[in-house]
């Protein structure tokens, strides 16, 4: 934990605790950086690094102030506007971007915003990294302007969403006809995702929370708020329901009955269905210190290993690498499948407990 960087990026109200002055300076910093290093490893062309943002209103702000500082110090922006965490990590790792950058506050209120930083693996962002930015966001050094064509450019990149779109599509098993899903998308970067995802595999969408003001992210909605979606399923007599927070890395399950199902229901649900399959490779499921006792005593009926790490899912996902571990998460309802994602995925994690309904034929 860095003065200004947690576990989860740079985070605080917008203006106050994160102003634009921390963003230019972060993105002029990560500019220099990786254009250094590109060529400390001699490889040729400018630095490439990928944005994405919430729907908050200072996101807006946020991106290009970032997208400045970073082609002012030579290197380039690609801009993938809203769009989730899980997008800028997939994206980042698949189009060999530098590094990447997602604007959010996850599950906070509006005015707070948020930095996260993630490396070229599509993984949180080495500390070492971390600490360099925040010594230069102390520090009274000045980074030289690029100039002439050594200025960097700022690129329209809503291809590489639509790439991530296609992917999760892709990771389907099943068709959804004729299955009627309740999306909560918290007025956050899921609103238009989610919908795409699901229609598209043939299911009949029924959504609140995407109505993005700006203003209205995480209000009394999301997988904060689970009530709205408990009320909305059974009010609509439907087979299930997802909620996602802001940036869409975790989801909440509301079952037919308007049951709440959290992060420790999923892992339970898909660590059985991956035991009985033999894809749980390592037979080991990774939670975290917050994680119910209960759901212990269930694996271990099923003969099913577990770990606990500290709070998080980047140390989640660093005892799963390590380890080889293919699925952990957190109660809260960050869920990592490691064979298709880096990180917590909130609509992947959707798909996925789709899978197991289908596969089982059973309701959640």
């Amino acid at each position: 934990m860095g003065k200004y960087f947690g576990t989860d990026g740079f985070r605080g109200e917008a203006g106050v605790a994160l102003t634009a002055d921390h963003a230019y300076k972060i993105g002029r910093f990560l500019g220099w950086y990786y254009n250094n290093l590109r060529k400390q490893e001699n490889k040729e062309g400018k630095a490439k690094i990928v944005i994405g943002k919430d729907t908050r209103l200072s996101s807006y702000m946020f991106e290009y102030v970032l997208a400045g500082g970073i082609v002012s110090s030579g290197a380039d922006a690609y801009l993938l506007h809203v769009t989730t965490t899980p997008c800028v990590a997939y994206v980042t790792r698949t189009d060999e971007f530098d590094c990447g950058i997602m604007i959010s506050a996850s599950h906070n209120p509006y005015y707070d915003n948020g930095i996260k930083l993630i490396n070229s693996k599509g993984e949180k962002m080495e500390d070492e990294t971390i600490e360099l930015i925040e010594k230069y966001l102390d520090s009274a050094e000045n980074i030289a302007f690029s100039t002439r064509d050594e200025i960097g450019k700022s690129v329209d990149y809503v291809s590489g969403r639509n790439r991530y779109l296609g992917y999760l599509i892709s990771l389907g098993m099943y068709s959804l006809k004729g299955k009627r899903i309740g999306i909560d998308s918290a007025n956050g970067s899921s609103w238009n995702l989610a919908r795409n995802v699901f229609e598209t595999l043939g299911a009949k969408v029924y959504q609140i929370g995407a109505e993005p003001d700006g203003t209205n992210i995480n209000a009394d909605i999301g997988s904060t708020h689970i009530e709205k979606l408990q009320q909305f399923v059974k009010e609509n007599h439907l087979d299930c329901g997802f909620a996602f927070d802001g940036d869409a890395d975790r989801c909440i399950c509301v079952d037919e009955n308007g049951n709440v199902v959290d992060g420790d229901g999923i892992l339970y649900i898909y660590g059985r269905y991956m035991k009985e399959r033999g894809k749980l490779v390592s037979n080991t499921v990774v939670t975290t210190v917050m994680s119910n006792f209960g759901l212990y005593k269930a694996f271990d009926e099923l003969g099913i290993n577990y770990a606990k790490t500290d709070v998080g899912d980047k140390y989640v996902y660093e005892y799963m690498m390590k380890n080889g571990c293919r699925l952990g998460g957190e109660q809260s309802g960050h869920i990592i499948f490691s064979k298709y994602a880096s990180t917590g995925d909130g609509i992947l994690t959707s798909l996925k407990i789709m899978e197991v309904i289908m596969a089982e034929k059973k309701t959640l």
